[in-house]
Protein backbone atom coordinates (compact mmCIF):
# COMPACT_ATOMS: atom_id res chain seq x y z
CA UNK A 1 0.00 0.00 0.00
CA UNK A 2 0.98 3.93 -0.41
CA UNK A 3 0.40 5.94 2.20
CA UNK A 4 0.65 9.87 1.34
CA UNK A 5 1.32 12.18 4.16
CA UNK A 6 0.23 15.88 3.42
CA UNK A 7 0.60 18.19 7.05
CA UNK A 8 -0.58 21.40 5.77
CA UNK A 9 -3.83 20.48 3.48
CA UNK A 10 -5.29 23.32 1.36
CA UNK A 11 -8.40 24.17 -1.05
CA UNK A 12 -6.97 26.37 -3.91
CA UNK A 13 -9.33 28.47 -5.49
CA UNK A 14 -8.11 29.46 -9.19
CA UNK A 15 -9.28 32.30 -10.45
CA UNK A 16 -9.10 34.01 -14.33
CA UNK A 17 -9.10 37.31 -14.77
CA UNK A 18 -8.82 39.79 -17.54
CA UNK A 19 -7.53 42.26 -15.61
CA UNK A 20 -6.72 42.78 -11.53
CA UNK A 21 -7.03 46.64 -10.87
CA UNK A 22 -6.66 48.15 -7.55
CA UNK A 23 -9.37 49.55 -5.95
CA UNK A 24 -12.52 48.47 -8.43
CA UNK A 25 -14.16 45.52 -8.12
CA UNK A 26 -12.68 42.78 -10.78
CA UNK A 27 -14.90 39.85 -12.31
CA UNK A 28 -13.65 37.02 -13.35
CA UNK A 29 -13.81 34.79 -15.96
CA UNK A 30 -13.92 31.51 -14.22
CA UNK A 31 -13.34 29.74 -11.07
CA UNK A 32 -12.42 26.44 -10.09
CA UNK A 33 -12.16 24.35 -6.69
CA UNK A 34 -10.17 21.89 -5.80
CA UNK A 35 -8.77 19.87 -2.65
CA UNK A 36 -4.92 20.28 -2.47
CA UNK A 37 -1.95 19.89 -0.43
CA UNK A 38 0.90 17.87 -2.12
CA UNK A 39 0.31 14.68 -0.59
CA UNK A 40 -3.23 15.08 -1.50
CA UNK A 41 -2.15 15.93 -5.11
CA UNK A 42 0.05 12.75 -5.47
CA UNK A 43 -2.84 10.35 -3.91
CA UNK A 44 -5.07 11.70 -6.84
CA UNK A 45 -3.17 11.53 -9.61
CA UNK A 46 -1.97 7.80 -8.02
CA UNK A 47 -5.55 6.91 -8.52
CA UNK A 48 -6.08 7.86 -11.78
CA UNK A 49 -3.17 5.56 -12.21
CA UNK A 50 -5.14 2.85 -11.00
CA UNK A 51 -2.41 2.90 -8.44
CA UNK A 52 -4.47 2.35 -4.79
CA UNK A 53 -3.29 4.45 -1.79
CA UNK A 54 -4.46 6.42 1.81
CA UNK A 55 -3.97 9.67 1.81
CA UNK A 56 -3.39 10.83 5.73
CA UNK A 57 -2.73 14.21 7.41
CA UNK A 58 -4.17 16.43 10.22
CA UNK A 59 -6.15 19.55 9.96
CA UNK A 60 -9.83 20.72 10.74
CA UNK A 61 -13.29 22.36 9.56
CA UNK A 62 -15.70 22.50 6.97
CA UNK A 63 -12.16 22.86 4.55
CA UNK A 64 -11.46 19.62 5.25
CA UNK A 65 -14.57 18.30 4.74
CA UNK A 66 -14.53 19.20 1.11
CA UNK A 67 -11.02 17.75 0.72
CA UNK A 68 -11.94 14.48 2.63
CA UNK A 69 -15.56 14.17 0.57
CA UNK A 70 -13.49 15.03 -2.44
CA UNK A 71 -11.07 12.16 -2.03
CA UNK A 72 -13.74 9.27 -1.39
CA UNK A 73 -15.81 10.83 -4.57
CA UNK A 74 -12.59 9.68 -6.35
CA UNK A 75 -12.58 6.33 -4.02
CA UNK A 76 -9.32 7.10 -2.38
CA UNK A 77 -9.30 6.34 1.34
CA UNK A 78 -8.32 8.92 3.71
CA UNK A 79 -7.74 9.60 7.13
CA UNK A 80 -7.16 13.12 8.76
CA UNK A 81 -6.46 13.85 12.91
CA UNK A 82 -8.33 16.91 13.38
CA UNK A 83 -8.09 20.03 14.74
CA UNK A 84 -10.74 22.92 15.81
CA UNK A 85 -8.92 25.11 13.36
CA UNK A 86 -10.25 24.75 9.32
CA UNK A 87 -7.40 23.85 6.84
CA UNK A 88 -6.32 26.95 4.88
CA UNK A 89 -7.46 28.13 1.42
CA UNK A 90 -4.91 28.86 -1.20
CA UNK A 91 -5.62 31.35 -3.83
CA UNK A 92 -4.49 31.45 -7.49
CA UNK A 93 -4.97 34.42 -10.15
CA UNK A 94 -4.34 34.25 -13.56
CA UNK A 95 -4.56 37.35 -15.36
CA UNK A 96 -5.20 36.86 -19.25
CA UNK A 97 -4.05 40.79 -20.44
CA UNK A 98 -0.50 40.61 -18.78
CA UNK A 99 -0.05 36.88 -18.31
CA UNK A 100 0.57 37.00 -14.78
CA UNK A 101 0.20 34.55 -11.98
CA UNK A 102 -0.17 35.29 -8.58
CA UNK A 103 -0.01 32.88 -5.80
CA UNK A 104 -1.79 33.53 -2.24
CA UNK A 105 -0.94 31.02 -0.16
CA UNK A 106 -2.00 30.73 3.72
CA UNK A 107 -0.51 29.33 6.65
CA UNK A 108 -2.33 26.09 7.97
CA UNK A 109 -3.54 25.82 11.58
CA UNK A 110 -1.78 24.83 14.80
CA UNK A 111 -1.32 21.48 15.46
CA UNK A 112 -0.80 20.27 18.75
CA UNK A 113 1.86 17.13 19.76
CA UNK A 114 -0.63 14.84 20.67
CA UNK A 115 -2.27 14.71 17.35
CA UNK A 116 1.01 14.00 15.66
CA UNK A 117 2.12 11.20 17.73
CA UNK A 118 -1.31 9.91 16.52
CA UNK A 119 -0.29 9.69 12.75
CA UNK A 120 2.99 8.27 14.10
CA UNK A 121 1.30 5.61 15.91
CA UNK A 122 -0.86 5.01 13.07
CA UNK A 123 2.22 4.62 10.48
CA UNK A 124 4.07 2.16 13.42
CA UNK A 125 0.61 -0.19 13.15
CA UNK A 126 -0.09 -0.24 9.54
CA UNK A 127 3.11 0.34 7.01
CA UNK A 128 4.92 -2.71 6.54
CA UNK A 129 7.67 -3.67 4.09
CA UNK A 130 6.25 -3.73 0.66
CA UNK A 131 4.81 -0.24 1.24
CA UNK A 132 6.09 3.08 0.37
CA UNK A 133 5.18 6.26 2.20
CA UNK A 134 5.23 9.54 0.40
CA UNK A 135 5.82 12.84 2.31
CA UNK A 136 4.97 16.09 0.27
CA UNK A 137 4.36 19.66 1.28
CA UNK A 138 5.25 21.94 3.71
CA UNK A 139 4.18 21.46 7.62
CA UNK A 140 1.10 23.37 9.49
CA UNK A 141 2.02 25.43 12.65
CA UNK A 142 3.15 23.02 15.44
CA UNK A 143 4.97 20.95 13.22
CA UNK A 144 8.80 21.14 13.60
CA UNK A 145 10.97 19.97 10.22
CA UNK A 146 12.53 17.50 12.69
CA UNK A 147 9.00 15.22 12.31
CA UNK A 148 10.62 14.39 8.72
CA UNK A 149 13.09 12.31 10.90
CA UNK A 150 10.43 10.79 12.97
CA UNK A 151 8.47 9.35 9.84
CA UNK A 152 11.98 8.32 8.32
CA UNK A 153 13.39 6.57 11.42
CA UNK A 154 9.27 4.51 10.94
CA UNK A 155 10.38 3.34 7.64
CA UNK A 156 13.69 2.06 8.64
CA UNK A 157 12.52 0.18 11.13
CA UNK A 158 9.78 -1.58 9.06
CA UNK A 159 11.93 -1.60 5.93
CA UNK A 160 9.63 0.12 3.84
CA UNK A 161 9.84 2.81 0.62
CA UNK A 162 10.21 6.62 1.20
CA UNK A 163 9.71 9.50 -0.81
CA UNK A 164 10.15 12.77 0.35
CA UNK A 165 9.15 16.26 -1.72
CA UNK A 166 9.65 19.04 0.73
CA UNK A 167 11.35 22.18 0.54
CA UNK A 168 13.46 21.74 4.22
CA UNK A 169 16.55 21.86 5.05
CA UNK A 170 16.41 18.98 7.41
CA UNK A 171 15.36 16.96 4.39
CA UNK A 172 19.42 16.11 4.71
CA UNK A 173 19.04 14.70 7.88
CA UNK A 174 16.96 11.56 6.81
CA UNK A 175 19.11 11.03 3.65
CA UNK A 176 21.09 8.58 6.11
CA UNK A 177 17.88 6.31 6.23
CA UNK A 178 18.11 5.68 2.53
CA UNK A 179 15.06 7.29 1.02
CA UNK A 180 13.62 5.68 -2.21
CA UNK A 181 13.26 9.31 -3.69
CA UNK A 182 13.84 12.98 -2.99
CA UNK A 183 12.33 15.26 -5.15
CA UNK A 184 13.67 18.99 -4.99
CA UNK A 185 13.52 21.86 -7.05
CA UNK A 186 15.87 23.89 -8.35
CA UNK A 187 15.57 26.93 -5.47
CA UNK A 188 15.02 23.77 -2.83
CA UNK A 189 18.30 22.34 -4.15
CA UNK A 190 20.19 25.16 -4.16
CA UNK A 191 19.02 26.48 -0.83
CA UNK A 192 19.90 23.27 1.10
CA UNK A 193 23.38 23.82 -0.12
CA UNK A 194 23.60 28.01 0.80
CA UNK A 195 24.68 28.47 -2.88
CA UNK A 196 23.89 32.27 -2.96
CA UNK A 197 24.60 32.70 -6.80
CA UNK A 198 20.73 31.81 -7.47
CA UNK A 199 20.42 34.33 -10.94
CA UNK A 200 20.96 32.00 -13.68
CA UNK A 201 20.58 28.37 -13.43
CA UNK A 202 24.09 26.42 -14.06
CA UNK A 203 23.00 22.46 -14.57
CA UNK A 204 26.35 21.26 -13.65
CA UNK A 205 26.32 22.59 -10.36
CA UNK A 206 22.65 21.62 -9.66
CA UNK A 207 23.31 17.67 -11.04
CA UNK A 208 26.39 17.99 -8.74
CA UNK A 209 24.31 19.05 -5.79
CA UNK A 210 21.65 16.22 -7.09
CA UNK A 211 24.76 13.86 -6.85
CA UNK A 212 25.54 14.53 -3.82
CA UNK A 213 22.67 13.27 -2.30
CA UNK A 214 22.76 10.34 -3.55
CA UNK A 215 26.07 9.95 -2.17
CA UNK A 216 24.75 10.79 1.52
CA UNK A 217 21.92 7.59 0.63
CA UNK A 218 18.97 8.78 -1.53
CA UNK A 219 18.50 6.25 -4.11
CA UNK A 220 17.06 8.27 -6.54
CA UNK A 221 16.63 12.08 -6.71
CA UNK A 222 14.17 13.38 -9.34
CA UNK A 223 15.13 16.96 -9.86
CA UNK A 224 12.25 19.61 -10.91
CA UNK A 225 13.24 22.45 -13.43
CA UNK A 226 9.82 24.55 -14.60
CA UNK A 227 10.07 25.28 -18.00
CA UNK A 228 13.55 23.98 -18.35
CA UNK A 229 12.72 20.33 -17.78
CA UNK A 230 13.99 18.15 -15.10
CA UNK A 231 16.81 15.85 -14.03
CA UNK A 232 16.61 12.01 -12.78
CA UNK A 233 19.57 11.18 -10.93
CA UNK A 234 20.44 7.87 -9.90
CA UNK A 235 23.75 5.98 -8.30
CA UNK A 236 24.80 5.06 -11.91
CA UNK A 237 23.36 7.53 -14.55
CA UNK A 238 22.20 11.14 -14.60
CA UNK A 239 19.08 11.90 -17.01
CA UNK A 240 18.15 15.25 -18.33
CA UNK A 241 15.21 16.39 -20.02
CA UNK A 242 13.26 19.32 -21.40
CA UNK A 243 9.74 19.89 -20.75
CA UNK A 244 7.02 20.48 -23.19
CA UNK A 245 6.24 23.78 -24.83
CA UNK A 246 2.61 24.80 -23.91
CA UNK A 247 0.76 27.84 -22.17
CA UNK A 248 1.05 28.45 -18.74
CA UNK A 249 -2.49 28.15 -17.35
CA UNK A 250 -1.78 27.14 -13.21
CA UNK A 251 1.69 25.98 -12.20
CA UNK A 252 0.28 24.47 -8.96
CA UNK A 253 0.36 21.10 -9.16
CA UNK A 254 2.48 20.31 -11.69
CA UNK A 255 5.41 19.39 -9.16
CA UNK A 256 2.94 17.01 -7.51
CA UNK A 257 1.77 15.53 -10.88
CA UNK A 258 4.98 14.91 -11.87
CA UNK A 259 6.11 13.26 -8.77
CA UNK A 260 2.50 10.72 -8.45
CA UNK A 261 3.38 9.64 -12.53
CA UNK A 262 6.60 8.64 -11.62
CA UNK A 263 5.85 6.84 -8.64
CA UNK A 264 2.20 5.78 -10.02
CA UNK A 265 4.32 4.25 -13.01
CA UNK A 266 7.38 2.80 -11.57
CA UNK A 267 4.50 1.11 -9.26
CA UNK A 268 3.24 -0.09 -12.52
CA UNK A 269 6.29 -1.60 -13.93
CA UNK A 270 6.92 0.74 -16.09
CA UNK A 271 10.48 0.99 -16.98
CA UNK A 272 12.37 3.72 -15.21
CA UNK A 273 13.08 6.05 -18.58
CA UNK A 274 9.80 5.97 -19.68
CA UNK A 275 8.38 6.66 -16.14
CA UNK A 276 10.39 9.67 -16.20
CA UNK A 277 9.37 10.50 -19.33
CA UNK A 278 5.65 10.30 -18.92
CA UNK A 279 6.11 12.22 -15.16
CA UNK A 280 7.74 15.21 -17.05
CA UNK A 281 4.66 15.55 -19.68
CA UNK A 282 1.89 14.87 -16.90
CA UNK A 283 3.54 17.47 -15.14
CA UNK A 284 3.20 20.06 -18.34
CA UNK A 285 -0.31 18.66 -18.81
CA UNK A 286 -1.10 20.21 -15.38
CA UNK A 287 0.79 23.44 -15.76
CA UNK A 288 -1.69 23.46 -19.02
CA UNK A 289 -5.13 23.00 -16.88
CA UNK A 290 -6.83 24.42 -14.70
CA UNK A 291 -6.75 21.51 -12.30
CA UNK A 292 -5.07 18.20 -12.47
CA UNK A 293 -3.96 16.27 -15.32
CA UNK A 294 -6.43 14.01 -16.53
CA UNK A 295 -3.98 12.13 -19.06
CA UNK A 296 -5.27 12.87 -21.74
CA UNK A 297 -2.90 14.84 -24.00
CA UNK A 298 -0.27 13.81 -22.05
CA UNK A 299 0.96 10.91 -24.99
CA UNK A 300 0.75 13.99 -27.26
CA UNK A 301 3.08 16.44 -24.70
CA UNK A 302 5.75 12.87 -24.54
CA UNK A 303 6.39 13.57 -27.89
CA UNK A 304 7.88 16.97 -27.12
CA UNK A 305 9.86 15.19 -24.45
CA UNK A 306 13.67 14.33 -25.25
CA UNK A 307 16.10 12.58 -22.57
CA UNK A 308 19.36 12.83 -22.95
CA UNK A 309 22.13 11.10 -20.58
CA UNK A 310 24.30 13.58 -19.12
CA UNK A 311 28.05 13.99 -19.39
CA UNK A 312 29.88 16.89 -17.97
Amino acid sequence: MIYTITLNPAIDLAIETETLRNGVVNRTNFCDIQPNGKGVNVSIILKKLNVDNIALGIGGGFTLDFISDSLKSKGITNKFWRVEQPTRINVFTKVVSTGEEFKEVNPGPTIPKNLQEKLLTYLKKHVTCDDCIIVSGSFSKGISPSYLEDIAKISREVNCGLVIDSSYKEVLDILKYNPYLIKPNEEELLEWFDDKNRDDMNLDILIEYGQNLIERGARNVLLSLGDKGACLITNTNVYVSNAPKIKLQNSAGSGDTMLGTFMGEIINKVPTLEAFKRSIAAGSDTAQSTGLTDFKTVSELEKQVKITCYSK
